[in-house]
């Protein structure tokens, strides 16, 4: 919603304040300047990037219109995730696990929690993880190095998409130029036309200009940084995650380990300390239930 608003107050001032300047609205429907602009800048993305990134950016782009990456139900049900397995880990160990990591799709455990089970790869790393631990990986500090070279990597992976859209923004400026360029090669090309016309030219070759540095710092500058926000926070998962396995291994108890993973997020969506112990509770009462079952 913030994105529809704010292009709205941009437009919105951009072209009345033009109107209310006296400005004639028809002159800036200059469709050939707009096809080489975007066009141009289109062209060189496609150029710059592999197909991943390009597909990247437009399943980021789609995801900035649903809204916020990650809610704050969502870290709550990661939270409530993290206390069952940890919990589990503690009272049958970590072989008691074995299905629920193999095929967590499958698992009666993971599907408990359905927006976790959603984030694939968030659940990809927990599982590695915990299949690490299983097989003997338990040495606090260099398990806590793994997950932080692993981090970085996401890091760099996760803002390949924001990156690209940032240098398009960035020459969005001078494509616009290339199109003023060309309208007044046009205009030149008709010098012996009356003022009148060649003043229509010339206006429509500044159209170009205009499209650039508009497209640049009103749309695809502040959805690039909304994208790196959006990215941001899904990183926030993982740092969740890796905060609760470390706290594992360094001996706390599974409401501790939550409670560390509980203070690496942002106050926006940061459960408080009786919400998290509210879904905490429920969840020790499934995982009874379920072992009794079991």
């Amino acid at each position: 919603m913030n994105l529809l608003i704010g292009a709205a107050i941009v437009f919105a001032s951009v072209l009345g304040g033009f109107f209310a300047l006296g400005g004639h609205m028809n002159v800036l429907w200059q469709p050939f300047e707009v096809l080489i602009v975007c066009g141009a800048a289109l062209g060189a993305f496609v150029i710059a990037n592999p197909w991943q990134i390009i597909k990247d950016t437009g399943n980021s782009l789609r995801a900035l219109f649903r809204g916020t990456a990650h809610r704050r139900a969502d870290y709550l049900e990661l939270l409530a995730l993290l206390y069952t397995v940890l919990r589990t880990a503690r009272t049958k160990g970590l072989m008691g696990l074995e299905k629920d990591i193999e095929k967590p799709a499958d698992s009666t455990l993971f599907q408990q929690f359905p927006r976790t089970l959603e984030q694939d790869r968030a659940v990809i790393f927990l599982t590695d993880y915990l299949r690490l631990m299983s097989l003997g990986a338990d040495r606090a500090m260099e398990m806590e190095a793994l997950m932080d070279e692993e981090l970085v990597t996401l890091n760099k992976e996760f803002h390949r998409a924001p990156r690209s859209l940032h240098t398009m923004a960035e020459a969005l400026p001078a494509l616009g130029i290339v199109a003023a360029v060309l309208g007044m090669i046009k205009a030149m090309g008709a010098i012996s036309e009356s003022p009148e016309i060649l003043g229509q030219l010339i206006a429509g070759a500044m159209v170009g200009t205009f499209l650039g540095v508009l497209l640049s710092y009103g749309v695809v500058g502040p959805l690039a940084n909304a994208m790196n926000r959006m990215r941001d926070e899904e990183m926030k998962f993982f740092h969740c995650i890796k905060a609760a396995l470390v706290a594992h291994l360094h001996g706390s108890a599974p409401a501790v380990a939550v409670e560390h993973a509980r203070k690496v997020l942002y106050t926006e969506v940061q459960p408080t300390f009786h919400e998290v112990e509210n879904v905490t509770t429920n969840a020790a009462q499934r995982l009874g239930e379920r072992q009794k079952a079991a």
